[in-house]
């Protein structure tokens, strides 16, 4: 081959390379266009498609899983449970050892709930446990054989504020219940209210407004009131009000003028139950048959319910009124106020004459003890020796919002007045 032809097949070669590196280049660059256009479409649908919500308890995922729901039985252990549950009694010792170290199981309460976790196969293995501890904690227990392993957790728990009016028809307890409000407002607005309203003696048409914090799980599951802020409680043209303040490092209610709603003694010596008999100077004994004075009060109740002492004082008598009392206790509040209560079933324990009782204190129980047709409580009060009605006793009020706190308390009580009477 001569130089002349082998510098023509050269600079051929060179020309059919070049050719082919502009041919490959362009092929890879539209590649490239094509790949990044389809990644930008893709990142186009992606966005416009919804978000998909994996549905989870107790921050686990509940795909492919089956639930069993159940609660701790007396004197069941959580190894008893866990094998009861499926696993082996080897298995359940590892667990109950990993929930152990996450929570002391001799504290595990009979009544308290906990949820099993299943695969949903034909093994349906357990795969995870959670015992609920309290509202806001609960264990949670993952279930891997060498690698089980248990955390105490805490629940998100949200709080919201509500304002609501009942309209009572026939109790305090069924219109709160008709209302599908929590039935703690009944609990809390009869010790709020346990010295200024009756509740043996609510008429239809009396109404109260509320106004109260809630708490929740899940945003959506309540577990019940955390307080009652304000309230007001109406019965014919009066009006009782009622707001939690705090007053020197104490907190109470107090009404429009700042004084407190607490009194020296309480309304009635029993949370629930109804009159069965007024005081009276001429009553015809239900037993005997015959007129005679009763200077008290009867409220009937279930036999046991616990009867309380309707204020701080001392424990003078206990025992049995063989004249028709049956099992009484008589307590001494002051010089010129004492109380009597009788027909008990029994006494509270370790009550004993010279006791000194609290307030609210269970000192016995309803029963019908003595000279009864049925179980209820005979309560009376003596005003320097002599024997008063009950239900018209004027109690003394405890202090009052302080000096410095009063001009505070004012300005927080108009703003929940304001709110709870736009309602």
């Amino acid at each position: 081959m001569t130089m002349k032809q082998w510098t023509k097949w050269v600079l051929t070669a060179i020309i059919i390379l070049f050719c082919v590196s502009l041919v490959v280049g362009y092929y890879l660059q539209r590649q490239h266009e094509k790949e990044h256009t389809e990644a930008e479409e893709l990142v186009e649908l992606a966005d416009s498609l919804p978000i998909i919500e994996r549905d989870q308890l107790y921050g686990i995922y509940l795909d492919s899983i089956e639930l069993e729901d159940g609660t701790v039985k007396r004197n069941q252990t959580i190894t008893k449970i866990l094998t009861e549950a499926g696993l082996q009694y080897s298995e359940s010792l590892k667990a109950a050892n990993a929930i152990n170290k996450a929570y002391d199981i001799r504290h595990i309460k009979a009544g308290n709930r906990y949820t099993l976790f299943y695969s949903a196969d034909s093994l349906r293995q357990l795969k995870h446990f959670v015992y609920i501890v309290s509202n806001s904690e609960y264990v949670k227990c993952n279930i891997k054989g060498d690698e089980t392993y248990a955390e105490l957790c805490k629940q998100d728990i949200m709080i919201k504020e509500r304002l609501a009016e009942v309209e009572i028809q026939t109790s305090l307890w069924n219109a709160v219940k008709d209302a599908k409000l929590p039935y703690e407002i009944t609990l809390n607005l009869s010790e709020i209210y346990a010295w200024s309203v009756d509740f043996f003696g609510i008429e239809k048409g009396d109404k109260f407004r509320v106004l109260f914090t809630e708490e929740f799980v899940d945003d959506t599951t309540s577990i019940g009131i955390r307080d009652i802020k304000g309230a007001i409680f109406e019965s014919g043209s009066s009006k009782t009000y009622a707001f939690l303040f705090e007053n020197d490092s104490t907190q109470g209610y107090y009404d429009l003028q700042g004084n407190s709603l607490r009194k020296a003694f309480l309304k009635a010596p029993l949370r629930y139950s109804r009159i069965s008999s007024r005081f009276s100077n001429s009553r015809m004994h239900p037993v005997l048959k015959k007129r005679r004075a009763h200077h008290g009060v009867d409220y009937a109740a279930p036999s046991g319910t616990p009867v309380q002492s309707i204020g701080d004082g001392t424990v003078i008598e206990k025992g049995y009124d063989k004249k028709g009392g049956g099992n009484y206790v008589k307590i001494r509040h002051n010089s010129v106020y004492t109380t009597v209560y009788m027909h008990l079933r029994g006494f509270a324990k370790d009550l004993k004459r010279g006791a000194r009782v609290m307030q609210g204190d269970v000192i016995g129980y309803v029963g019908a003890t003595g000279l009864a047709t049925g179980p209820h409580l005979d309560f009376r009060v003596y005003m320097n020796g002599q024997p008063i009605d009950p239900l018209k006793m004027e109690a003394p009020p405890v202090e009052p919002v302080s000096n410095d706190n009063f001009d505070r308390y004012i300005q927080y009580s108009d703003s929940l007045k304001c709110i709870l009477e736009k309602l």
